[in-house]
């Protein structure tokens, strides 16, 4: 049995723009023209055609990126908004946590809000008294639900707003990213309370951008593209595709930026910010490879990275150093060295020629990563110095913490029952 069926669904909605500015908004009022200064602008498809069933008691996740169609599509299932086309049936008592603080009162207590929102939610006044005890556990408000939620901080507004959700015993139980505020302390609770939700064959539409957990929990899955279902399968085989379509798009963005050449000091004393020094010794470009030698420019913690350097020497030189830095994007620095430190004696250097620097395998988690790459002499004095003027992505599913990500693995002694991770 189908627990929520979308038809051909779309969602179009009518962006506005001013015909003409006011100086201020007082302005327009005092003009009575400020609703008739807008005009359609332009539509906005949301949700393009999009057609999917969830069954009842399964837990299917919607994945996609920002501005992909998600949160309209649990709107629209909630009842919040209305297709533009098409048809949504659900099957069940839906309880949505959707948009955070969605139907509290910022004015009035925690207690209070309690109370009207389980009212909302079709639960008695008699019945949510029997279970606010429970809510407000669950929430770990104790010292802080009679207070205005106006004073609640955003992981408060959530935890409340969440133990609510799952309080009024729902069917369909629709979740979207508002783990993403969670305390460390919260969110297992939050993961626990939805594992009970699927053992009890509760229908759970799970919207996030936390693979790991899309991936751990979801029986099937959706990925939404620019407002159309792209693909719908299982987790894992729908969390690779796309995480290597994610990848291949910032590849495209980074490879773009890349081509774009530093900007070159017209006096060669100057010292820019990102580059430097009077280039006696000069790197004309760099390119960054995996060790397939395949140009990229976002990588896995397993790969290796490749740095090429096409240099010139426009006089002959027998002291020289080359180097890189690898920063995130905090500035911390991650790794440096140079041929100096590796004992590598200079001879000369005259005209053009390449230099490589082969790292085996990159071991970094999840982000943004940036590369100093200079030449310069035994005793600092710089050729030419470039200060973050590259840049990388390390993409991964793992969730490691820290700096690097380091070749390691787990092991347990008879008696103690572990299920191993599914990759």
């Amino acid at each position: 049995m189908q627990a929520i069926e979308i038809d051909h669904v779309s969602r179009i909605y009518q962006k506005y723009s001013a015909r003409h500015r006011f100086q201020t908004f007082k302005s327009a009022l005092v003009k009575g023209d400020l609703f008739r200064a807008l005009r359609p602008d332009e539509l906005v498809t949301a949700l393009d055609d999009v057609t999917l069933s969830v069954e009842k008691g399964q837990t299917f996740g919607v994945i996609g990126e920002n501005g992909s169609g998600k949160s309209t599509l649990l709107k629209l299932i909630a009842g919040i908004a209305k297709p533009t086309t098409g048809e949504v049936r659900t099957h069940g008592k839906i309880s949505a946590l959707i948009e955070l603080g969605a139907g509290f009162h910022p004015e009035i207590t925690g207690r209070e809000n309690v109370f009207i929102n389980g009212i909302m939610l079709g639960l008695t006044k008699k019945e949510i008294s029997g279970k606010f005890d429970e809510i407000v556990e669950f929430a770990g408000l104790e010292d802080f639900i009679d207070a205005p939620v106006k004073t609640y901080s955003s992981g408060m507004y959530m935890r409340l707003g969440f133990a609510i959700a799952i309080n009024v015993n729902p069917e369909i139980l629709l979740i979207d990213e508002v783990l993403a505020v969670g305390d460390a302390s919260f969110i297992p609770k939050c993961l626990d309370r939805i594992d009970d939700f699927r053992r009890r064959q509760k229908t759970i539409l799970f919207v996030s951008h936390d693979l790991n957990t899309v991936d751990r929990i979801c029986d099937r899955v959706a990925w939404l593209k620019n407002g159309r279902v792209q693909m719908i399968g299982e987790p894992k085989r729908l969390v690779d595709a796309y995480l290597q379509d994610v990848a291949e798009k910032q590849e495209r963005s980074f490879e773009k930026r890349q081509k774009e050449p530093p900007a070159v000091p017209t006096d060669q004393e100057e010292r820019r910010e990102n580059r430097w020094g009077k280039r006696e010794i000069e790197i004309t470009r760099v390119v960054l490879k995996n060790t397939l030698g395949e140009e990229k420019h976002v990588f896995s913690p397993e790969e290796g990275l490749l740095i090429e350097m096409n240099v010139v020497a426009h006089s002959p030189a027998d002291d020289f150093v080359f180097g890189i830095g690898l920063f995130n994007s905090q500035g911390i620095c991650c790794y440096g060295t140079n041929t100096l430190l590796e004992d590598y004696e200079p001879v000369s250097i005259q005209g053009e020629g390449k230099v490589a620097c082969r790292i085996e395998e990159l071991g970094l988690v999840n982000g943004t990563y940036y590369l100093d790459i200079a030449v310069h002499k035994r005793d600092g004095y710089p050729y030419d110095f470039h200060r973050n003027l590259y840049s990388f992505l390390v993409s991964s599913t793992h969730k490691d913490v820290g700096i690097g990500r380091l070749t390691h693995g787990w092991s347990f002694s008879p008696g103690i029952g572990v299920k191993p991770p599914q990759r």
